[in-house]
């Protein structure tokens, strides 16, 4: 049985880590879950163990423990951004995607350069340090047309950072202008993109990758992308789609798959961006999020359950040793199902989202607000806080009294995929 309360005799690692060893019935898997709440490695084959076969409150317990060692201040951290879409022309018809359009079809659209500037400033007057700015693979779009839009916005909004694009619309950009990889990311890099977005991984092993997006770059090609950029100064995150068809040992093929390419970024110690052992740069953090269902090809023929998204958080954050963030996503799983991961070794809820609609078009609906957010985390017993791109600290909600007062912060306030174009009308949640 596990215990509901550890003693000094209990403390592993870093103040703050606990995990209470010999709580399970299998002294394997007892073996593996201390190790890897102590900060040790553990193989494929171990997380494939744990994932299919632990107990569910030891796997948590152990992976929290890893979160309580690496962050015993017991902050969990926010974001407030805003995804724009440039366009939803994109010749890659991938089977899970409900937002983009074929070339020329009458529903296809692409944004001029003004109207994203407006959302860019709308966004800042909300309080947001980030954008994202995503789109389809346009067949026209090589890498003037990023360099044009990323100097644009920063020229407008230098105070904004751009999370954007992921290896997939690099790839496209450098196929469409002749040019190199390295060459296509050097070049945005200096128009002024700040970090690469973890889009397009989807998964990353081959077989479930042909099966969803046949016309997509590989995994392997996907990360090749993605270590180049670490390689020229950009740091990531990393994502992963779960519930498309793919089998347990493949979930974990796509976290060896990234763990492996964070080795090499530890190892090269890139001078612009230096990668600690910890993971303080290369990938900063691991986003695994839910297949939506609606308006797409797989019309959810398959689907992760919530147990095995919670379960695979736990082990990812037992797997990722170097990998600093582990962040949940309320936006696909549920906002119970989110405040519930902080327990299993999140630190992270990510993003109120101003806008979004990639996800929510497949029938992503929930929705949140600013109020809502850091009352999930203070609720869950850690304290909340406003960060940046690089998790740098922006505000501490220590109390309530240090909590902000905008309540025009709201996720889906400007949306084409969400009913009446927004949620402003969201109500708000008791706090006290």
């Amino acid at each position: 049985m596990i215990r509901a309360a550890t003693t000094a005799a209990d403390c592993t690692g870093a103040a703050g880590g606990t995990y209470a060893s010999g709580v399970t019935a299998n002294a394997e898997i007892d073996s593996i879950l201390q190790r890897g709440a102590d900060g040790g490695r553990i193989t494929p084959e171990e997380a494939l163990l744990l994932y299919t076969d632990a107990s569910f409150h030891a796997l948590g317990e152990a992976a929290d423990a890893v979160r309580r060692r690496r962050y015993p201040d017991g902050i969990v951290t926010y974001l407030i951004d805003r995804n724009i879409n440039y366009t939803n022309v994109c010749v890659t018809a991938c089977k899970f995607c409900a937002f983009y359009r074929a070339p020329k079809h009458a529903e296809g659209w692409s944004h001029p350069t003004e109207e994203i500037l407006r959302r860019c400033g709308e966004a800042i007057d909300l309080g947001a340090t980030q954008v994202m700015l995503q789109g389809g693979h346009h067949p026209d779009y090589g890498v003037a047309y990023y360099e044009d839009l990323f100097s644009s916005v920063k020229e407008a909004y230098p105070q904004l950072a751009i999370h954007s694009i992921g290896p997939s619309e690099i790839l496209h950009m450098a196929k469409v202008s002749g040019v190199s990889i390295e060459e296509a990311v050097v070049r945005i890099k200096v128009a002024g993109l700040d970090s690469i977005a973890g889009a397009g991984a989807e998964m990353l092993p081959d077989r479930p990758r042909k099966a969803i997006a046949p016309l997509k770059e590989s995994g392997a090609r996907w990360l090749e992308v993605m270590a180049v950029a670490h390689r020229h100064g950009l740091s990531s995150t990393a994502t992963m789609m779960m519930g498309t068809g793919e089998t347990n040992a493949e979930r974990i093929e796509h976290i060896r798959m990234i763990r492996e390419v964070q080795d090499q970024a530890v190892a090269g110690g890139y001078r612009d961006t230096p990668v600690e052992a910890d993971g303080t740069g290369g990938f900063r953090a691991f986003i695994p999020w839910t297949y939506q269902p609606e308006n797409n090809h797989l019309k959810g023929r398959t689907q992760a359950t919530t147990m095995e998204y919670l379960r695979f958080i736990a082990v990812s954050r037992l797997f990722f040793d170097n990998v600093a963030h582990l962040q949940a996503s309320w936006l696909t799983t549920g906002k119970d199902v989110g405040q519930l991961a902080l327990h299993l070794g999140v630190d992270d809820l990510g993003s109120i989202m101003l806008e979004e609609n990639v996800i929510s078009s497949a029938g992503a609906r929930h929705r949140s607000n600013l109020h809502e957010l850091i009352w999930m985390i203070r609720t869950a017993g850690r304290i909340p806080a406003q960060r940046d791109t690089l998790y740098r600290h922006l505000a501490v909600h220590r109390t309530e009294a240090d909590d902000p007062t905008d309540e025009r912060v709201v996720s889906h306030f400007s949306s084409i995929a969400m009913p009446n174009g927004g949620a402003r009308t969201l109500p708000l949640v008791e706090t006290r």
